[in-house]
């Protein structure tokens, strides 16, 4: 099994059960053309319980339950096991799925489910709990190759009986840009071949030009429901993260050549300004507004460059994560600790039983501020926001140090003695303006 080997290797799991005839339910999973199938065939080939194939595309409860039935009664008859290969699995419902559990845990059918989807999104928790999970990965340009030149030697399930001339460097051009996907390597071989005339030896000689038209184009594989979206995705935000504009570049490449919805990645790019740059560039989440005004505005393809514009400008922006850890710090108390009362002094409004204190209108007083307590009655004050050491929060920091050390002020302007040097405390005898 080209490609595979790990898999079936001589003292694998897979291949000591089989051996032994005792095939456990399993869920195949892997991209598209990586021998999900295959590895069903071998199966089936190499164990003497009967063999069902069904699609998901078109099987439902119904056929499960025949299937189901037939196994009951051939376990009965003839003492022979069932296996039952459901290709594109993920495609049944939550209750479909269900359907299948009674069945593989009483051992009616061993169950071999197929699907290119992620298992853990895509598979009752159930029924994955009752299957060993094989993943394939995808193939590689050489094990292309082998495969590729495998069906050129075949006379009975290949190409060779049609007098195939392929050179090295049409092969290498399949391999590099199918994808990874040997069903569409061996089947870009075949137009490639059948598309060629013979001349006038019998020969068909496929050039460059005749395998690129049997691509048509090189294979992007994504998938917006499945792993690529989730891989793709988070390689782009992780490479703005780590200012690498020509890497979140390929990966916003990658995402739009895929077919990804651009204002999903409008949305990415608005978290990220706020996320990943925050106070250290105050211009950053603007733009990545902007960005997603602007993919709403024209669409796409127009919409790429605005995109890519607010890429670049976040991937080279100074980097904090200030704000996004004093909300979740800020808001991991509450839960904790409950939500406090706002005080008398802060209240949108008159209170019944309101204490003297007043609110102290900051405009008021020299450089629009005053030392007052904004907190809950009772609560100390707490630091959630620690700028981050980048240009513009060390200015920040400085700015909070200064205020810090401001002493107290009366109306007209006098400083007055404070013992609070976080400015927690409040000067009830100065007078202020109600909000």
């Amino acid at each position: 099994m080209v490609g595979q080997e790990e898999i079936l290797r001589d003292g694998s799991p897979l291949r000591r059960a089989l051996e032994a005839d005792r095939v456990p339910s399993m869920i195949v999973v892997g991209p598209a053309g990586t021998g999900k199938t295959t590895l069903a065939r071998i199966i089936a080939r190499h164990t003497s319980s009967h063999f069902v194939a069904l699609s998901a595309v078109e099987a439902g409860v119904k056929e499960i339950r025949a299937a189901a039935a037939e196994g009951r009664e051939r376990r009965a008859l003839h003492d022979a096991g069932t296996i039952l290969f459901l290709d594109e699995i993920h495609r049944l419902n939550k209750a479909q799925q269900d359907y299948l559990l009674p069945h593989v845990e009483d051992g009616t059918f061993t169950l071999i489910g197929a699907t290119t989807e992620n298992p853990f999104f895509s598979i009752i928790s159930p029924l994955l709990s009752r299957c060993r999970l094989i993943t394939l990965e995808p193939l590689s340009r050489e094990d292309l190759r082998v495969l590729l030149d495998r069906a050129l030697g075949d006379e009975e399930h290949g190409l060779a009986g049609m007098g195939p001339d392929v050179r090295d460097e049409v092969l290498e051009h399949i391999a590099q840009f199918a994808g990874g996907d040997a069903r569409l390597a061996l089947n870009a071989l075949e137009t490639a071949v059948l598309s060629t005339p013979t001349d006038d030896a019998g020969r068909r000689p496929v050039d460059m030009e005749m395998a690129r038209r049997a691509l048509d184009r090189p294979v992007v594989k994504y998938d917006r429901a499945g792993d690529e979206h989730y891989d793709c995705i988070s390689a782009y935000i992780k490479s703005i993260r780590g200012s690498d504009p020509d890497a979140a570049i390929y990966w916003l490449a990658r995402m739009l050549e895929g077919g990804e919805d651009a204002r999903f990645i409008a949305r990415r790019l608005v978290i990220a300004a706020a996320e990943d740059v925050g106070p250290a560039d105050s211009t950053s989440l603007r733009v990545a507004i902007a960005a997603a005004d602007a993919v709403e505005y024209v669409g796409l393809p127009e919409a790429q460059i605005p995109l890519a514009q607010a890429t670049i400008h976040l991937a080279l922006a100074p980097k904090s994560n200030s704000a996004y850890k004093a909300i979740a710090e800020a808001r991991e108390e509450v839960r904790r600790e409950g939500g406090g009362r706002a005080p008398d002094h802060l209240a949108g409004g008159a209170r019944a039983g309101a204490g003297d204190a007043q609110y102290l209108y900051p405009h008021d007083y020299p450089g629009g501020w005053v030392r007052q307590s904004y907190w809950p009655e009772g609560m100390e004050p707490r630091r959630y926001y620690e700028p981050g050491d980048n240009p513009r929060e060390r200015r920040i920091a400085e700015r909070l140090a200064e205020l810090r050390a401001l002493p107290a002020r009366s109306a007209g302007g006098e400083a007055t003695r404070s013992d609070d040097a976080d400015g927690a405390g409040n000067d009830s005898d100065v007078g202020g303006r109600d909000a």
